[in-house]
C-alpha cells in the first residue's frame, strides 16, 4: 500500500467510522483543496472541517461501505456508499440549517484524493445531489 491509499483509508476511517472531524482534518495540507458537488471548492483545513462536520454531525452514525479501492501516481481513489441516519442538523449549501429528518441514506460516491509528503493537497468528492436530496425526503 502507497502513501495515498493509506492517507486516505486514515480519512475515512477517522472522519466517518470514528466521527472525529477535528483529527481527519490534520490529514489535509494547509492549503488543501476539496471539490465539492454542492459547496463547490472549499479551501483550507478550517473550511473543509466546516464541510465534514455537516456530515458527521448530521449522520452521526455513518459509516462507509466500499466497493473499490485504486492507488496510483500518487492519488487514491474509493468508490463506495456513505450511509447514515439524518437524526442531526444539517446545513445546506445555501446556509439553511435542515433539521432532521429520521431517513436513513445510502449515497454512492467516488473520492479521489491527492497525497503528498504525506498530506492530502486535493480531494474530489462525487456524489448525486439529487439522489441525496430525494433520500432525505425533500424531493420526488
Amino acid at each position: 500500500m502507497g502513501q495515498a491509499r493509506d492517507v486516505l483509508d486514515k480519512l475515512t476511517d477517522t472522519a466517518v467510522e470514528m466521527h472525529d472531524v477535528d483529527k481527519a482534518v490534520s490529514l489535509y495540507a494547509d492549503n488543501a483543496v476539496v471539490m465539492t458537488p454542492d459547496a463547490g471548492p472549499v479551501k483550507g483545513r478550517m473550511k473543509i472541517a466546516e464541510y465534514w462536520h455537516q456530515f458527521i454531525d448530521g449522520f452521526p452514525d455513518s459509516h462507509y461501505e466500499s466497493i473499490a479501492k485504486l492507488e496510483s501516481n500518487g492519488r487514491a481513489v474509493d468508490e463506495g456508499y456513505f450511509i447514515g441516519t439524518h437524526t442531526g442538523e444539517l446545513t445546506m449549501p445555501s446556509g439553511e440549517t435542515l433539521p432532521a429528518t429520521g431517513k436513513k441514506v445510502k449515497l454512492r460516491s467516488c473520492d479521489i484524493a491527492t497525497v503528498e509528503n504525506g498530506k492530502i493537497t486535493e480531494h474530489h468528492l462525487y456524489f448525486d445531489e439529487s439522489e441525496f436530496m430525494r433520500q432525505l425526503g425533500l424531493s420526488n
